[in-house]
């Protein structure tokens, strides 16, 4: 257990014990500066949280949140929090489905939060939270990944949909997104636009290098537009930019930004899939039932929020999960009618 105190105010035994003070001295911060990062990280910048990580790491402290706690303080709550990026996303509602199945059968509580695309409001509620749950989901997290390992080192946590180093995360992998490009070649359309998401989304960036990393051996020209919001309104904004310079497909970062791009490309007198194809990404309930129907990248959403909870309780109760790489969950395409049908081999053209 760590001890902070003031340098010599004790023993031998407890001058050999590393404090807050000693990662101070190391990241040329304040005390008061060290215990608000872990304590409030939200109250720091990130550049401070990443400076104070590192000399953490450096002096090999690690923070104990119960140090200072009684007994009854330090009881396991049997409760789990979920934060989530957007609760109005379909997306999300399977991933709390896994994630709730998983916890009740643990014979936990799931705590749901919404940020709200923000990390500052992400940050707020963690410093509310930390000291009342046993375990951290970060779904889609927006925070800086100094400030992701930070609460990590606090509290047992897993990413969702995002691979930070050092915490456990869980993601899809590309297949999904090989599989569109190879659709799009496959049907002519060599020019490709991908409508962009939030610029702090790591899975936004995932995306477009997966689709770079197929056009040129699939003969595609691929460019990106945005970023924009990850919602119907952002589709429609994307749709307008798009207009201006139109390519025969699409890409969108998620299917609420491919409904509302083809709402606006049809409503321009446009169609789909003849003018253009569109592929969104989630295979969310909402892809089916659109006009016409979205084809999209599907993720085992209800999977990726059980295996999640499964590894956050086993590093709760003492594992070591690996940090070095995320687990991959496999994606797959769904082929719906935003996208033209494939020519059938040998039939006439």
């Amino acid at each position: 257990m760590n001890v902070d105190g003031p340098p010599g105010e004790a023993g031998s035994a407890r001058a050999q014990r590393v404090t807050i003070y000693d990662v101070a001295r190391a990241a040329g911060v304040a005390p008061s500066t060290v215990s608000r990062a872990f304590a409030r990280p939200g109250r720091v910048t990130a550049a401070t949280a990443e400076k104070v990580r590192q000399a953490a790491d450096q002096v090999g402290y690690r923070p104990e949140m119960t140090q200072r706690r009684g007994p009854a303080e330090r009881r396991r709550a049997r409760t789990i929090a979920l934060l989530v990026a957007d609760i109005t996303n379909p997306v999300f509602l399977d991933i709390i489905r896994g994630a709730e199945e998983a916890v009740t059968a643990a014979g936990y509580t799931l705590l749901l939060a919404n940020t709200q695309e923000s990390d500052r409001l992400e940050r707020g509620i963690l410093e509310r939270v930390l000291d009342s749950v046993d375990g951290l989901l970060l779904t889609s997290s927006r925070m800086p990944d100094a400030g992701i390992r930070l609460i990590a080192r606090q509290k047992p946590t897993v990413v969702l949909n995002r691979f930070v180093t050092g915490v456990p995360c869980v993601v899809g992998d590309s297949t999904g997104i090989r599989r569109a490009a190879e659709l799009f070649a496959t049907i002519g359309r060599t020019r490709v636009a991908y409508l962009a998401g939030p610029e702090a989304s790591w899975a936004n960036g995932v995306r477009w290098r997966a689709l770079v990393d197929a056009a040129p051996g699939l003969a595609l020209s691929v460019r990106q537009l945005g970023p924009f919001a990850p919602d119907i309104a952002g589709g429609e904004a994307a749709a307008a930019t798009w207009l201006t310079r139109r390519t025969p497909a699409v890409l969108a970062y998620n299917d609420l930004m491919a409904i509302g791009f083809q709402r606006a490309v049809l409503a321009a007198g446009l169609r789909v899939p003849e003018d253009v194809a569109v592929v969104g990404f989630d295979d969310s309930v909402l892809a089916g039932l659109v006009v016409p129907a979205l084809t999209s990248i599907g993720t085992p959403l209800v999977r990726i929020g059980a295996t999640a909870v499964h590894h956050l309780l086993a590093l709760e109760r003492g594992g070591h999960p690996a940090v070095d790489r995320p687990v991959l969950l496999p994606t797959r395409l769904v082929e719906r009618s935003s996208t033209p049908a494939r020519p059938v081999p040998g039939a006439p053209r």
